[in-house]
């Protein structure tokens, strides 16, 4: 019989004993080492069924292909845009994915379609090792960011800012009437008709990537939109 030696949303650290026996399965953050599951790094425990993930409570963002990210235009060649996304290296932007038109960069300035300090909601389509990853612009939902503001949260925390089955994110747009987007990169877009209203959006998001392993975030969250839309 296999026993669950910490409890679901308990901070562990590295080489910390997660559980025994053959019971449960290693996921992220974790592995296994004869009949124990350890933790690879300091985390969130998150225990779902027979299964045992890490959450990371730091780190920067790693490109992985599938993921929406928000990214601001940097640079302009011949061949299309390159984008910073958080990352060491600048992703590209190619002709061929920059827009469902075909772009004839001879006749066309690329300017007209994203230009320097741009900010665009993309798609990471490939990466190779850490230093080559194309993005797209072909898809829903992908689109030049207009207005609103950007802020920066940390990437780990991106899962907690959404909430399962966007419950928290989906509660902070009615509660402030913001059109709110967040990139898998931990760049986040806030847009609203006031002013105000777009600064309790960012200071309700800015708690939950300060405070993401409290005890009943979401009833916190909640009492705080709803104190500071008063």
């Amino acid at each position: 019989m296999g026993e669950l030696k910490v409890q679901d949303k308990e901070i562990v650290i590295p080489g910390e004993v997660l559980a025994v026996g053959m019971d449960f399965l290693p996921a992220n953050g974790t592995f296994r080492e004869e009949d124990k599951i350890i933790a690879s790094e300091m985390g969130l425990v998150n225990v779902n069924g027979r299964l045992i993930k890490l959450i990371p409570l730091t780190g920067r963002y790693v490109p992985k292909k599938g993921d929406t990210v928000i990214g601001k235009v940097v640079d302009i060649g011949l061949n299309g845009w390159r984008v910073d996304i958080r990352w060491a290296y600048e992703a590209n932007l190619g002709l061929k994915e920059a827009s469902s038109d075909f772009i004839d960069s001879r006749r066309t300035s690329l300017t007209d379609y994203y230009d320097y300090g741009d900010v665009i909601m993309a798609y990471v389509v490939f990466t190779t090792g850490s230093k080559i990853i194309d993005l797209s612009m072909r898809g829903p939902g992908l689109r030049k960011l207009i207005g609103g503001r950007i802020i920066e949260i940390t990437p780990s925390k991106v899962p907690r800012v959404i909430g399962k089955q966007g419950s928290m994110i989906t509660m902070i747009k009615e509660k402030t009437d913001c059109k709110i987007l967040v990139g898998q990169n931990g760049r986040v877009w806030i847009s609203g008709a006031e002013p105000k209203k777009e600064i309790i959006a960012t200071k309700a998001i800015r708690k939950i990537d300060e405070e993401s392993t409290a005890d009943g975030l979401t009833d916190v969250i909640k009492e705080f939109l709803e104190k500071e839309c008063k």
